[in-house]
This record gives C-alpha cells, structure tokens and sequence, in this order.
C-alpha cells in the first residue's frame, strides 16, 4: 500500500444559529445556515476529487454523525473532540494518525472558491516527505489548512485563534522545534459581510466552473432571483 494522506474537513453541522453568526446580519440565521451548507457540499466535492487523498470529515457537534453520513458517504467520519480549536485540531491528527494515516491534513470549510491545486499541492508535499509541515496561508493571517506527519500539539497550545497573528505564530513555533514547512498561497475565508460581498462579486464574474452549489444560492437565492425551494440542494 502507497502513502496514505487523509485529507479532512474540519466541519458544524449546518444548524441555524450555530454557524456563520458573524453573517447575521446581512443575512437571518437561516440563510446563514444554508449558505453553510452550500460551503459543505462545495468542500466535499472538491476533497472527494483530490487524487491520492482519503477525504475525511471531523464534525462538531458529537451527535450529527447522521447529518454527515448522508452529506459525506464514503468519507471517514470522526467526531471533534475537546473545549476548544486547539483540543479538537489536536485530537483530530491524532485520531488519524492512528488509523494508519502517514500524514492529516485538516482543512477549513470557509473557502469555497479555493483552487483544487491548492489541496492537491498540499497532498504532494506531505507525499514527497521533505518536510514536516504544509499550511495554507488565509488573508486574514490564519491558515485555511495545514497537515502534519506527527502530532505537535505545541503548535496549537495557547494559541490566540481568529487573530492576525495565527500563522506567523505557528511557523515561529515550527522553528523553534525543529520542523521544516511549506507555505501554500494566500487565500480568502467568508466569515464576515465584506467577506460575503467579495465572494459574491467573484462568483458573477468567473466561469461556470468551481462551487456550484454556493454559486446557486450565492447568485440567486441572495440576489433575489427565484432558485426554487431546495435551497443549494
């Protein structure tokens, strides 16, 4: 058997009022939800292509393993465990770790117009294994992902999470132990009102191709056209 690299989506359950808070407004709970949804659905897709990858899903909260069993069939299914990010990122690696994975890459499910070639250059360096870490640099300062060949929870313990800081803190504490790291291109997340209006502008002037179902909703339900009742279904 070749080099096994788990690709997992670190995941809520598409719950109103639960996710995509800081949307609220311009949008009510329930579009937020199905817009995350969408994000969902988008991801999957995009991790379940990645060649060379086995896609896996973490999910929160510990009960919806339901709702991610028919959003996900096939994918590994594991619960996020712990009080907060730096817990469950750490418990998630090495749950993987431990079901015979030579390398976890975890990934957000906020960036739904990110290139595919970004999750499969991820894959190839952990697959080439000339070094210990790859991080997927955000604009905000955070990373949409980052994989690893071994557990370091040093990278996580203490961490101001959802500040500017988050990835140049963590390739600082890369160093200090020793790991080498690849830094994979800047991108995007959606998490605020500005954040929305950017994603809608990119999806009206790109191609047909990417996210589909956050194209739908994005272009028609939120732009006031009629996209019928199943939402990004």
């Amino acid at each position: 058997m070749g080099t096994r690299i788990a690709l997992c989506i670190m995941a809520k359950a598409p719950e109103a009022g639960r996710v995509k808070t800081r949307l609220c407004p311009p949008l009510s709970p329930d579009h937020a939800a199905e817009l995350y949804r969408c994000f969902l659905l988008d991801k999957i897709a995009q991790v379940r292509n990645v060649a060379g990858a086995e896609p896996a899903v973490a999910y929160a909260p510990a009960q919806a393993a339901a709702v991610f069993e028919a959003l996900a069939p096939g994918f590994i299914l594991l619960p996020q465990r712990g009080a907060d990010l730096t817990a469950r990122l750490t418990a998630v690696c090495g749950e993987l770790l431990r079901r015979g994975c030579d390398a976890a890459i975890m990934t957000d499910s906020d960036t739904p117009t990110l290139p595919t070639e970004r999750l499969e250059r991820a894959v190839a360096v952990m697959k080439e294994g000339g070094c210990d870490l790859v991080l997927g640099e955000s604009e905000d300062g955070g990373y949409y992902l980052i994989g690893m060949r071994r557990p370091h929870p040093e990278l996580f313990e203490g961490m101001r999470w959802s500040t500017p800081t988050v990835l140049e803190e963590t390739l600082r504490r890369a160093r200090v132990l020793g790991l080498s790291a690849v830094t994979l291109p800047a991108w995007y997340d959606v998490d605020t009102a500005a954040d929305l209006a950017r994603l809608q502008a990119d999806l009206a002037a790109g191609s047909d191709g990417g996210p589909r179902h956050t194209r739908r909703f994005v272009l028609e339900r939120l732009a006031g056209r009629t996209a019928g009742a199943g939402g990004c279904a």
